[in-house]
């Protein structure tokens, strides 16, 4: 055993050592003198590690002296009793290597890692679905996200989507205030769409989609929540993307809006007519299983009819 700079440990250290590992001592304080490790004070068990803890090691901390505490566990591992290892400095807080210092230690050590900002935009973006009741007027915190209150105006636009009235709504959310506002209702075709997307901010988009599928005209409603990318602040994200969830619940089950297709974007010329259609009305890729079948009688069986009358009856062939 030797000290990183070389300072060898001394034999009654060694010695030491070879009793603790059978539980003998509860404590080892471990200094340099001239120039070697030695045992500085030692402590056998009393009561449990816990109520031990704190009169056996805090007494031993000096101002001026640097040490080592070797400090034994109840506990076992397959090589014998655990150890917790404490490098002591003057520099440090005594409350730092305290239990409660040393339980302190334990939480943040099974914590996990901070995280970076794109990780924490992502975790919020992910936050539990766990359903829960929201309101328009009130900011809560929700565990799908944070339900801003809605302003007047922008629920009154929202209704009159709902009913036809108008064929666009976009909303945006007031960062000082901490409110989601009416940004616009301005009368949006198809061709238009891509034009309502901001390059700079996010935006929630509400599209009354006026189209035909399989014979048949449909008016249908589109969510789209358009973030172009890091163009906008971590806040913005965060607060977007933690917002859309609560303002959808309420949009549905407050307002009975129904929605018939969410989309997220970050580039208004994705809006292309093909691309909403087929979000809208995805292609179904559905796999058919082919059956063998029965193989006829041989020789000539003339030609085969798709659909057969309930009345009509097939003659045998000579």
């Amino acid at each position: 055993m030797s000290h990183q700079t070389g300072i060898q440990a001394s034999g009654s250290v060694k010695d030491t050592f070879v009793g603790a590992r059978n539980g003998q001592y509860r404590l080892l304080k471990i200094v340099i003198d001239n120039e070697q490790l030695v045992v500085g004070s030692s402590r056998q068990p009393v009561g449990s590690w816990e109520k031990d803890y704190d009169s056996f090691v805090l007494p031993l901390l000096e101002d001026k002296q640097p040490c080592y505490i070797l400090y034994r566990l109840d506990s076992r591992n397959a090589q014998g009793y655990e150890w917790i290892f404490i490098a002591w400095s003057p520099d440090h807080s005594p409350d730092d290597v305290s239990l409660s210092g040393y339980k302190k230690y334990l939480i943040s050590q099974s914590s996990p890692a901070p995280l970076t900002a794109a990780e924490e935009e992502l975790r919020q973006i992910k936050i539990n679905e766990v359903q829960t009741d929201v309101g328009i007027d009130t900011k809560h915190q929700t565990l799908q996200g944070v339900a801003f209150p809605i302003a007047k105006e922008a629920i009154q636009a929202l209704e009159k989507l709902k009913n036809k009235k108008i064929n666009y709504v976009q909303l945006q959310i007031d960062m000082k205030n901490e409110t989601i506002i009416l940004a616009n209702t301005l009368h949006t075709e198809l061709k238009d769409l891509p034009k309502r997307i901001p390059k700079d901010a996010a935006r929630y988009h509400f599209f009354l989609y006026k189209h035909a599928h399989e014979g048949d005209y449909l008016e249908s409603i589109v969510f789209i929540y358009s973030m172009p990318g890091y163009t906008c602040s971590i806040r913005e994200r965060m607060l977007y993307s933690s917002c859309k969830s609560p303002l959808l619940e309420i949009v549905e089950r407050q307002l009975w809006m129904q929605i018939i297709r969410k989309i997220e974007i970050d580039n208004g010329d994705e809006l292309t007519a093909d691309f909403l259609y087929e979000e809208v009305h995805p292609k179904q890729h559905a796999y058919k299983q082919s059956f063998a079948k029965p193989k006829g009688p041989a020789g000539k069986r003339g030609i085969r009819r798709l659909i057969r009358g309930p009345a009509e009856t097939e003659t045998p062939s000579d």
